[in-house]
Formats: C-alpha cells, sequence, structure tokens
C-alpha cells in the first residue's frame, strides 16, 4: 500500500495464494540443501564417500574439515534465509543483516548457475561427465553433478523468494528510470567510488579474459595444467559478472541509459560485485593452508586477481549500500514535509 505522499508502507502479509507459493518455493530450497549437507556431514564424521582412492582431499586432514564445517554453515544459512523471505518474523529483521548474506549468497551462487549448465552440456557433447579427471580427481564426478545441481535450484528458489520479499519491502527505492534519479549530496562520492571500482574492476576481468582464452600466464604449474574446458568457462564466467559490475556502475554513477529502469543497473551491480567479492574471497581462503612450495600455492598474479575482484565487489556494494540510505532518506523527507 502507498500512503499519498508516496511514501511506501510498511507491507501486510501477503494473501493466502502467495503465501501458499511461497512455502513451495522455501520446501523447494530446503530440499535442494539435503545433498549437499548431507555430504559435508559424512566426510567430517570420517566417511570417504565420493572422494577417490587418489584425491588430495584424503590427505588434506585438519584444513579439509575445518573447511567442511564452513561450508556446512554456508549452507545452513541458505536454510535460515528461505525462513526469513516467507515468515512473518522476517519482515522485521533490519535490512543490513538480510541484505548482507542473501548479497553474498547471490555471489556464490550465480557463477555456478552461469558456468554449470555451459559445462554439462559441453561434456554430454564430447561424451565424458564434468570434472572427469581420472586418477587426478578430487572428487566423483557424480558428487558434482548432484551438488551443484542443488546449487542451481537453491539459486533459483531462493532468488525468487529474494525478488518477491525485496520487492513488497524496498520496490519504493528503484521506481523510475536512470534519468530520474535526484542528484543527491552523495553523487560526486559515488561517482568517485564508481569510478575507481571501474578502473579495478579491469584488472580482475583482463586476467580471467586472458585464462579463458586458454592462456596460462600468471598461473601456477599446477593450475595451468589443469586449465581445461571447464576451467576456461570458470574464467569466463567472472569476465561476464565483472561486465555486469562496470554496466551497472556506468548507469547509477554516471547516468548512462537515461530511459533504463533503476532496477535493471541494481540487479546488475548486486549480482556482478557478489560473484566478484565472494569468489575473490573463496579463491583466497581455500589456499590459506598451503605452505611454501605447495604447488597449490596461487602465484602473485593469481593472488592479485583475487584480491582486487574481492575489493572491487566490496567497494561496489558499499556505494550501493549509501545509495539505498539515500533514496530511504529522500522518501522519509519526502513524507515528512507532505505529512
Amino acid at each position: 500500500m502507498t500512503t499519498q505522499t508516496g511514501h511506501r508502507a510498511p507491507a501486510a502479509l501477503p494473501p493466502a495464494p502467495r503465501r501458499a507459493v511461497r512455502a513451495a518455493l522455501r520446501a523447494v530450497t530446503l530440499a535442494a540443501c539435503v545433498p549437499y549437507l548431507s555430504l559435508k556431514v559424512a566426510w567430517i564424521a570420517g566417511s570417504r564417500i565420493g572422494i577417490p582412492e587418489g584425491s588430495a582431499l584424503r590427505r588434506d586432514g585438519n584444513s579439509l574439515m575445518a573447511l567442511n564445517a564452513l561450508t556446512v554453515l554456508m549452507d545452513a544459512a541458505v536454510i535460515a534465509l528461505a525462513f526469513l523471505l516467507t515468515r512473518p518474523w522476517g519482515r522485521r529483521v533490519p535490512s543490513w543483516l538480510l541484505a548482507l548474506p542473501m548479497w553474498c549468497a547471490s555471489g556464490l551462487l550465480a557463477p555456478i548457475v552461469a558456468a554449470f549448465p555451459v559445462q554439462t552440456v559441453a561434456a554430454a557433447l564430447r561424451g565424458s561427465k564434468v570434472a572427469d579427471d581420472g586418477a587426478a580427481a578430487l572428487l566423483d564426478p557424480w558428487v558434482w553433478s548432484v551438488v551443484y545441481s542443488g546449487f542451481i535450484v537453491q539459486a533459483l528458489a531462493l532468488g525468487t523468494l529474494f525478488v518477491l520479499y525485496a520487492r513488497e519491502r524496498w520496490g519504493h527505492l528503484w521506481r523510475g528510470r536512470i534519468g530520474d534519479l535526484p542528484a543527491g549530496p552523495t553523487r560526486s562520492a559515488r561517482r568517485l567510488a564508481g569510478g575507481a571500482a571501474i578502473a579495478l574492476a579491469l584488472i580482475p576481468a583482463a586476467m580471467h579474459l586472458l585464462w579463458a582464452a586458454g592462456g596460462t600466464a600468471g598461473l601456477g604449474p599446477e593450475r595451468a595444467a589443469v586449465q581445461d574446458f571447464d576451467a576456461r568457462v570458470n574464467d569466463a564466467s567472472y569476465v561476464l559478472f565483472a561486465a555486469l559490475t562496470v554496466a551497472g556502475v556506468l548507469m547509477l554513477g554516471y547516468g548512462r541509459g537515461r530511459r533504463v529502469p533503476v532496477l535493471v543497473p541494481l540487479a546488475a551491480a548486486w549480482t556482478g560485485s557478489g560473484a566478484l567479492a565472494c569468489w575473490g574471497g573463496w579463491l583466497m581462503l581455500t589456499t590459506l593452508n598451503c605452505a611454501a612450495g605447495d604447488p597449490k600455492l596461487p602465484t602473485p598474479p593469481m593472488n592479485l586477481t583475487y584480491c582486487v575482484q574481492m575489493i572491487t565487489g566490496i567497494l561496489v556494494a558499499s556505494a550501493g549500500a549509501h545509495f539505498f540510505a539515500e533514496r530511504q532518506a529522500g522518501h522519509e523527507a519526502e513524507a515528512a514535509r507532505c505529512g
């Protein structure tokens, strides 16, 4: 409901049919979490199901245990988000407490949604399986298929729930077109942050584009040896999300595409920055336990790429938070003047 001042009042509970749809989407999300959580809990308990005899994961010991525990918590957060987005108490949660984990979830899941179907189709065409690396495989191919398929279902179901929730709670913040956005007191600061983000995004975009094209410059020996089609598709997805980030920043920060709805660049910047930041951070985190001389240790160019893409994503997210805060303050000021 909208008041006479144009300020959006807190949304009431959705009608029963909508609640039923959201309950169904929540159930789908929860079901999609089961395969991944089951495998992780089994591995923590000592099982080696899905891990071949020659896999390096059988030798990682405590570091693997810690990563498994962390990823269990991450998937448990997806379950918490599914309830938050569908239960009445979820409407009272502070905005940042919902937006931050949803941004992280979007960033981690989006590259999988973009890359895994391409890898699966390509594998089917050549008569093999995704991540089928023979004796050097980290996991059995069926594990990748089951887990990543579950991630895609999580992304689609949870993403739909978030869109429905955000439209009701914050939809008034992205009404209109780019050309209708007011200048605002922080516009210059946002443009400065946007320019820095665009410049920084060019670094990981260039490196991932090089690797996606088949180049191995800057890669360590172990990574260069496995720079196959699947790895190149992963790198291409990071180029895509860097491009989305740059496009979103150009439109929101510099007014490009004045007739484009505000929601379009917001969605691009949200998804792109999340993918860059979260995967940059994750790729660095998973190599922290590598000792000097370990062939899995990232080279300086790899570390630079991951670090800069993480900084880029965080910078865009910070500018976006200020954008929303300014939009909300503008709506409240308008309501106060007219009320």
